[in-house]
This record gives C-alpha cells, sequence and structure tokens, in this order.
C-alpha cells in the first residue's frame, strides 16, 4: 500500500482542480439545481461565483455506486430505510478491516481502520440509493466485448511487468473518477479560483486539476494527458467541466476503489458542480466512452464545505512498496510453479 506521512499539509499552495458534472435528470435533481439557481453567491473580482475553500464528499461513502439488487424498480424507499443500510454498510467497514484473527494471519492487515474512526458512530444516510442516476437502472451499463476482453487480460498479465499494474499503485493518477469519487480516506479537496481559472486540488495523490474558464479551446487532440484537457465555463450557479483529449491507460482506477478499468482516447468526461448554498455543493459525472461502455452513465452526490479540514500529505512514491512486493511476489510464484 502506499505510505502516507502524517504530517498535515493542506496548504494553499497546492493548485487544485476543478471537476465539472452532468446534472443527475432526474425529478429531485432538477429541483435541487433550481434551489441552487436561487442562491446568490458572492462574485469574485472576475465574476465567479465564490466556491473557494475546502470541500469533503466523505458522507457520500454510505452509499453504493449501483443500485442494490434489492431495491431495483422501487420508488417508495423511505429515509428510514436508507439511513440503516448506511449504518449497515458502516459496519461491514469496520468488520471488514479491524483484521479479527490476525494472530494466526499471513496477512497484511486493516489497512483502511486507521482512516475509518471519524464515521464509526455516526453513518450518513443519502437522499438516494445509488450514486448512479443514469441509467434509470442505477447501474453501471455493460462494458463493450472489446474492453471485457483487454481487461480480462489486463488481469491475466498484471503483474508481468510494472506498465501492466494500475497507475495509482504506480502513483502517477488515478484519473478523474479516482480524484473525485468518494473512497474511504483522503476525501479532502481543496478549491481555488484565480482569475480565470477554477483549480481543484485532490487530497489522493495531491493530483491538481487547473482548469482555464474564459472560453480557450482544448489542445490539439495529439496531446493527451492522465486527466485529460478540462475547459469549464459557468451556467448560473453551476461550473461546468468537459474533459477531452484522455490518454489511453491500460490499468485505471475505475468509479470504486474496488473497480479497475481502461481509460480510452475517446473518452470524454462531463462534470456539473452546482452551488446549494453557501456550504453545499451538487456534484454530478457523467462519463462517455463508447470503446468501454454500451451506453453512458452518470453519478451524483453531495460534497459539503469543511473549514476545519486539514489535508494530509500523500506521499506517495516514499516507501511506496507496492509495485516491488507485487512483482516481487509474482517471481516467486512463477519459480514455485504456482
Amino acid at each position: 500500500m502506499n505510505s502516507r506521512s502524517s504530517i498535515a499539509a493542506g496548504s494553499a499552495l497546492a493548485v487544485v482542480l476543478v471537476v465539472a458534472l452532468t446534472a443527475p435528470p432526474a425529478a429531485s435533481g432538477q429541483a435541487a439545481e433550481s434551489e441552487a439557481e436561487a442562491w446568490s453567491p458572492t462574485l469574485l473580482a472576475d465574476g465567479q461565483p465564490d466556491i473557494t475553500g475546502m470541500w469533503n464528499n466523505s458522507d457520500a461513502i454510505f452509499t453504493p455506486l449501483e443500485m442494490p439488487e434489492e431495491l431495483a424498480g422501487r420508488d417508495d424507499v423511505t429515509a428510514a430505510e436508507l439511513a440503516e443500510r448506511a449504518r449497515a454498510r458502516a459496519e461491514g467497514r469496520i468488520e471488514a478491516f479491524e483484521w479479527r484473527g490476525h494472530e494466526n494471519s499471513r496477512g497484511v492487515g486493516g489497512y483502511g481502520i486507521h482512516w475509518f474512526d471519524w464515521f464509526w458512530d455516526d453513518p450518513v444516510a443519502s437522499d438516494a440509493p445509488a450514486l448512479i442516476v443514469e441509467p434509470a437502472s442505477g447501474r453501471v451499463p455493460e462494458r463493450t466485448a472489446r474492453a471485457r476482453e483487454l481487461i480480462a487480460l489486463n488481469l491475466a498479465q498484471l503483474h508481468d511487468t510494472y506498465a501492466n499494474m494500475e497507475s495509482g499503485d504506480r502513483c502517477i493518477s488515478r484519473g478523474v473518477l479516482g480524484m473525485m469519487m468518494p473512497t474511504e480516506y483522503n476525501n479532502g479537496t481543496l478549491i481555488l479560483q484565480p482569475p480565470g481559472y477554477v483549480v481543484i486540488h485532490s487530497e489522493m495523490i495531491h493530483n491538481a486539476r487547473i482548469i482555464p474558464i474564459e472560453g480557450s479551446p482544448h489542445l490539439d487532440s495529439a496531446i493527451r494527458q492522465w486527466e485529460g484537457d478540462p475547459r469549464g465555463r459557468w451556467e448560473g450557479n453551476t461550473l461546468v467541466i468537459e474533459s477531452t483529449n484522455f490518454r489511453a491507460v491500460r490499468n485505471m482506477r475505475g468509479a470504486t476503489a474496488g473497480t479497475r478499468s481502461r481509460q480510452t482516447e475517446g473518452q470524454r468526461i462531463v462534470e456539473r458542480i452546482t452551488i446549494d448554498g453557501p456550504d453545499l455543493l451538487r456534484y454530478s459525472v457523467r462519463v462517455d466512452d463508447p470503446d468501454t461502455y454500451s451506453a453512458p452513465w452518470t453519478a451524483a452526490f453531495p460534497i459539503k464545505r469543511d473549514d476545519g479540514y486539514v489535508q494530509f500529505e500523500y506521499a506517495c512514491h516514499e516507501g511506496n512498496y507496492s509495485v516491488p512486493n507485487a512483482l516481487g511476489g509474482a517471481r516467486r510464484e512463477e519459480a514455485e510453479g504456482r
């Protein structure tokens, strides 16, 4: 696993990137956006609505990415049900990460438990049963036949060479989804707004996305980047960010920590960040990658202001044993004929 220093490094020196997402198509999303337009945020000198500060999407980890099968087709899910599901989800994570019976274990232990103390007793229920809001099924569309073939090939060859390993394990990038989607820890997002730009600095790997909003065109199509080439615009109180020019990546973190995917040059991501009051943003992300998915899909969740949060240093390369240990273990298995 990637090591981290315990020294807080939430300084404004970190440049931050803003991610824009598409608004959820559901009527509830439209109502939320309508209410947000009634809010009048402070405007900065360049005319941007002010969303500068520290934000956190940690509450959204209690909502599964995809619609649970037992809730499929239901439109009568109550707040009490969602609260109970959030509590059960939190307890399940506690049990998974407590590393019970470790005295007889050969494993490395419960890495995540050190980061979960903040929600043990008070899991936050979402106002939706899943993060996926498009398609209506609440599930990520099926991958194309070619994508399934290539992902299977990558898993089979995962530890043949460092280049096949997930880009986050290599401390390069988790991609846009890995930066913006809720995860078990490091959910602090610092937003800065120098004139003509929105910068979102993700605590995870300390990626910084610098988003021009003055209307400049995208980079030449020959220039490809790990997190794409973002261009933003304000539509009232909603920041819309369109990202193209993605670098093709064989193995990149998917929408959740437990998923891996591929990133193609044909991918297009549209994000929307809607101001819903002084301390709440509504975030959505629409992924359109026809080489990977049979249809586009959209996820949405709230992001809350958290002025008391301090980003921790993500010292990924410092003492990162993931790559040499994984490759060394694979060579050992080969030598033993396993």
